[in-house]
């Protein structure tokens, strides 16, 4: 790939390609198994690990309203489909930043700075997020999201049924569903047993499963008694679940907000799960993974 489109960088264990549109991360290999531990974006969904902002899911009708006016923002936002520009291109990193646009207030009148960071250290990727609020006075309301997608089946030859996700603590809350892309006002028995989730395709037919407070941030997913990948998360308040049936991924999603609950309308900044900014201030978060 051109240099100028991608970079390629790692360790003596893991290898990662991170593409500047979107900043997306786009190809992360085992190098020691000698597999592929990423989604390769085949047709059953054309992305692999795409940036949730400034929203998580979807508005009703597509509609946010600043100031009584309506704006157009799509599912998850536009940031996985603009090109960031690089700050910094490592051997081992790479940090990629976007700020608002004429692109960007078209869709979103607010202006922000959303840098983003990749490393790979000890045989493990660390994905930093930074949202910045350089308005001196008006406050930057907004959600963010993870959306790695991860192979499933973890090796060719095992059955999908045969993986688990594992939590660090019981997870007992019920959990939530999305109906018609919104938020149902419903809640749902947890498919969790204790600490253990055994997956199936089965889970997702009714789209992603969500934890809406989930009691742990860290979570192995694994072939039991074979490989597997460690996921752990911070600054992050929801998580969710989700895969398309029939497609060889699993996606592992922390998220700070959701898609629009059914009955919300008004305002963007009433909308429930976002963070607010003041003039000046920031929001952090990051997840790591590495093989188990």
């Amino acid at each position: 790939m051109n240099h100028d489109v991608s970079h390629s960088f790692g360790d003596t264990r893991l290898r990662a390609t991170v593409n500047v549109h979107g900043a997306e991360l786009c190809a992360l290999r085992d190098e020691v198994a000698g597999c592929d531990l990423l989604w390769d974006a085949g047709p059953a969904w054309k992305r692999h690990s795409p940036v949730l902002f400034p929203i998580v899911g979807r508005l009703d009708n597509d509609t946010a309203m600043f100031d009584g006016r309506p704006y157009r923002i799509t599912q998850h936002g536009f940031a996985r489909d603009m090109d960031f520009r690089w700050i910094e291109r490592n051997a081992d990193s790479c940090v990629l930043e976007l700020s608002d646009n004429d692109r960007t207030r078209a869709l979103f009148p607010s202006a922000f700075r959303l840098k983003i960071g990749y490393r790979i250290a000890n045989g493990g990727l660390t994905v930093t997020y930074r949202v910045i609020n350089p308005d001196p006075t008006r406050t930057l309301s907004a959600s963010l999201g993870a959306h790695p997608a991860f192979v499933w089946p973890l090796r060719p030859g095992v059955a999908k049924t045969d993986h688990v996700i594992e939590f660090d603590h019981p997870e007992p809350e019920k959990v939530r569903r999305i109906s018609g892309g919104l938020l149902s006002p419903d809640l749902f028995p947890t498919p969790i047993r204790g600490r253990e989730l055994p997956l199936s395709e089965d889970l997702f037919t009714a789209d992603a499963l969500i934890l809406d407070h989930p009691a742990s941030h860290g979570l192995t997913y694994r072939i039991p008694g074979g490989p597997g990948l460690r996921v752990t998360w911070k600054g992050f308040r929801q998580l969710g679940l989700w895969m398309k049936p029939g497609a060889d991924f699993l996606c592992i999603e922390p998220w700070y907000g959701m898609t629009s609950p059914q009955d919300f309308s008004g305002e963007f900044a009433k909308k429930p799960g976002l963070f607010h900014l003041p003039p000046g201030q920031e929001w952090h978060a990051e997840w790591s993974v590495a093989p188990v």
